[in-house]
């Protein structure tokens, strides 16, 4: 009985081993389903840590820059730092609120000569948009907010009921949404070479697909995951498997013919490290991801916010047809269907004609005192 026993049991453990002597299937399954798991896990945790943007160096803070501009404090804590040129604005006829480009400060403030500034009579300011130089981040950054901003900017500095605007690339997009939220307090705008959203609705497929195929292949993908894929943003922008944004990186080979005439202004800047201070993150990236962002409204459904006002507010777009940052067709396009937007297109222009000698001026002279 006791052999019949063993070799039973023999038996019993050949059966669970299998006729091999190995685990069967489902154990064997079982075991892998775990290992997979495991190092599924693990690399979501690498690639998380991985796409995770560093903590932003805060002004004024232990271990961040330090606040060397005039600042005011907004209603929800944040600061925006500024400057102020031109006459001052007790004795200004016309107050202009400057609002800077991507990658960009409150120096990088249009250049208007100073000749017309008392001629006329102008007060001018321009401020760190937030994550940029001395300004705040603000994470829950929208299209909206930035408007907001400008306005309690204006409130905070007691610059009066109304001002005119001036907002170039990524700020001349800034333009739209000021027009849609706080239309009540311009008094006219001007909008310089401004960034479109390819996904804004109105935008015929074939307007989009030329304006898209002027970007190169490397921005047509940054654009791209800042529009669906947000989250990616700083991994796609940092990484060096392949090339980021050529607009981030500063690539040469955007400067159209005119745009290498003046592109040693921005060189120069001896306040350029000064703009990315706080980390690229909450500057160059929240800025594509807001401005490539999903939208609740678009700009080419908008109408006229003056009409059948007292006061004639003129709202005027500019924009090079050779700018290889931001493709004319957008502007082109929205300025056909909102007849109330005066175009000027410059036919052999870049995108940085508003730096460009004389500009400037021409600009300011147009939209405080129409066009002549």
């Amino acid at each position: 009985m006791a052999g019949t026993d063993v070799a039973g049991s023999a038996r019993g453990s050949d059966a669970a081993l299998g006729k091999t002597g190995e685990p069967p299937a489902a154990a064997r399954s079982g075991a892998a389903k775990k290992v997979t798991l495991a190092l599924l896990a693990s690399f979501s945790a690498l690639l998380y840590s991985q796409i995770q943007p560093p903590p932003s160096k805060i002004p004024g803070t232990p271990g961040g820059p330090p606040v060397t501009a005039p600042r005011t404090r907004l209603k929800d804590g944040r600061h925006l730092a500024y400057l102020e040129s031109g006459v001052p604005k007790e004795k200004a006829k016309y107050k202009i609120i400057f609002v800077h480009g991507f990658d960009c400060c409150r120096y990088d403030v249009l250049n208007v000569s100073q000749g017309l500034l008392e001629e006329l009579g102008i007060y001018l300011l321009s401020f760190d948009r937030p994550g940029y130089a001395e300004s705040d981040a603000h994470p829950a950054r929208t299209e909206k907010s930035v408007a907001l901003d400008i306005a309690e900017l204006a409130d905070n500095l007691q610059l009066g009921p109304k001002f005119h605007l001036i907002g170039f690339s990524m700020g001349g997009e800034i333009m739209w949404s000021c027009l849609k939220y706080i239309p009540h307090r311009l008094a006219g705008v001007a909008i310089l070479a401004p960034v479109g959203n390819y996904w804004w609705s109105g935008f015929p497929p074939d307007v989009f697909k030329e304006a898209w195929r002027v970007q190169f292949p490397q921005d047509q993908r940054a654009v791209w995951v800042a529009h669906h894929l947000p989250w990616l943003t700083h991994w796609w922008n940092t990484q060096k498997l392949f090339r980021g944004s050529s607009v981030k990186d500063g690539d040469p080979a955007m400067l159209s013919k005119e745009d290498r005439l003046v592109a040693d202004k921005f060189e120069k800047r001896t306040y350029e490290k000064q703009v990315r201070q706080q980390g690229e993150h909450d500057s160059l990236h929240r800025d594509m991801m807001v401005g490539f962002g999903k939208w609740d409204w678009s700009p080419l459904e908008m109408e006229n916010p003056f009409a059948g006002g007292q006061d004639e507010v003129k709202v005027y777009l500019w924009h090079g047809v050779e700018d290889l940052y931001v493709p004319v067709q957008l502007s082109r396009y929205i300025s056909e269907r909102l007849p109330w937007v005066i175009y000027h297109e410059l036919p052999t222009a870049g995108h940085l004609f508003p730096v460009a000698d004389g500009m400037p001026d021409a600009i300011v002279r147009s939209l405080l005192l129409g066009d002549e």
